[in-house]
């Protein structure tokens, strides 16, 4: 049984009753034209002159690529079932039809337009025509390489299925046995093989952007930081979503390190924008500041040879990081409080949440501008740390503006730091703890906001705990 477009045999058929068919489709389609439509615009004509009619363009072009063989009325009937809204190019051999097919890529000169064709029909014909020492696939294989994205159908003798088959095997989307081929079967074979390279195209395409979209994640998965608080006995709990769809990554960044000291760094930074410039920066500036920790910087030092490093990095003067870091010392005998420094740079204050008491803003009175904003040698350019006591039991809640920037409700002011206090308190009330509260804060700051957070969100928890490092 031949190999068809559809699949199934083809019926018995002949020209007289391809004729009958094509001139009954034709007067169906005139007669479901819609009438009393408005013309289409043309250009003025000039007095005494007229307006050429020009013909409507093609919608599926056919390039036919005849063997050596005879001719065949075949060809004659695919005319009549494409329709007149098909355009059939005939041509002796692929040499021909080189010059109507565009050239290898990175060969062809620039201004040079090609014809579009929607397929390609290769006779091959029978095995006792093809030219001698050639078995018919190389001229096939060329056409392949110069028309890649086009479909292409083979139709061969009798004698020649078996190089059919090996055509589709070569790259081919079907073979047609020409003697058991009519015009109908054969026009649908042609517009079933256009669709089918059309939906290997779309799936190539698909399956290009999922390995690239894995790549994507995995890289941008071990560009987010692996906190190293071994021996700190704190509980670390993180979260980060980046405001861009189908992102793994935004500008906001952050960090924790216990320096052998026995001290522990915390930075939680914001660069403005959204984009993939703003997340590599971002990297760039959290791997700056662990290494500048492990070097032995801190405090107003350390910020201004960051501010360096944001300078040179920085695709434009605009671009400015906002940041708060935390120094914890080392800790001192069970029950006793605990001291630490607090470095803001443009960044909302942390939250200090009580074991028995609503969470408390810590003062930001001495906050110094962000990152990138003033020159480093501007004398408002500082930083300087406010000394904090924390209690027993302490729990620090640092976040970036995204968490507090969406709205209550269409149309409604933004959350604020003052609407995050209560929503954490009434979270704290129901007796929710890291990650569980974290949780719970961000899903019901989204569902106030009526839907996801445009911008980049990164939250982070830190609490005193006596067992062993949590990392949530």
């Amino acid at each position: 049984m031949p190999a068809t477009g559809d699949g199934r045999a083809p019926d018995a058929t002949d020209d007289v009753g391809a004729a009958e068919r094509s001139q009954s489709r034709r007067d169906a389609q005139r007669r479901s034209r819609p009438t009393g439509s408005a013309p289409i615009p043309h250009p003025r004509s000039t007095p005494g002159g007229s307006e050429p009619v020009r013909a409507p363009a093609a919608d599926f072009r056919v390039l036919v690529i005849e063997g050596a063989g005879p001719e065949h009325r075949l060809f004659e009937s695919l005319a009549e079932e494409l329709g007149e809204h098909a355009e059939l190019h005939r041509v002796n051999g692929v040499r021909e039809a080189a010059a109507l097919l565009p050239p290898p890529p990175g060969t062809g000169r620039r201004g040079v337009r090609h014809t579009d064709f929607q397929c390609v029909l290769v006779d091959l014909g029978a095995p006792g025509e093809l030219p001698p020492g050639s078995d018919g696939l190389d001229e096939l294989r060329e056409l392949l390489q110069r028309a890649p994205h086009t479909a292409v159908v083979v139709l061969t003798d009798t004698a020649g299925a078996e190089l059919g088959a090996a055509a589709v095997a070569a790259g081919a989307q079907d073979f047609l046995v020409r003697q058991d081929t009519a015009g109908p079967l054969l026009a649908r074979a042609l517009r079933y093989a256009v669709e089918r390279k059309r939906a290997d195209e779309s799936q190539r395409r698909l399956v290009e952007a999922e390995i690239r979209g894995q790549e994507n994640a995995r890289l941008q998965r071990h560009l987010l930081p692996t906190p190293l608080l071994d021996g700190a006995g704190l509980a670390f709990t993180r979260r980060y979503r980046p405001g861009r769809r189908r992102a793994l990554l935004g500008g906001d960044f952050y960090d924790a390190v216990r320096t052998p000291d026995g001290r522990v760094h915390v930075v939680i930074g914001d660069v403005c924008g959204h984009g993939p410039d703003e997340a590599a920066l971002g990297v760039a500036l959290r791997i700056a500041w662990r290494t500048l920790v492990f070097a032995g910087l801190t405090g107003q030092q350390l910020l201004t040879t960051l501010q360096h490093v944001l300078e040179h990095e920085r695709r434009s003067d605009e671009i400015f990081a906002t940041l708060c870091m935390l120094v914890l010392d080392a800790p001192g005998g069970d029950g006793e409080a605990e001291s630490a420094e607090l470095f803001l740079a443009g960044h909302p204050a942390p939250l200090l949440l009580g074991p028995d008491a609503p969470p408390v803003l810590l003062p930001s009175d001495q906050a110094g501008p962000a990152l990138g904003l003033l020159p480093c040698d501007a004398t408002q350019s500082t930083w300087p740390a406010l000394r904090l006591e924390l209690p027993p039991g302490w729990r620090l809640l640092l976040y970036t503006d995204g968490l507090v920037e969406g709205k209550v409700g269409a149309g409604s002011p933004r959350l604020g730091q003052e609407g995050l206090i209560d929503l954490i308190a009434d979270h704290q009330a129901a007796g929710l703890t890291r990650g569980r509260l974290v949780d719970s804060a961000i899903a019901e700051v989204e569902e106030l906001n009526g839907g996801a957070l445009t911008d980049d969100v990164a939250v982070l928890l830190l609490e005193r705990n006596p067992v062993p490092v949590i990392m949530g």
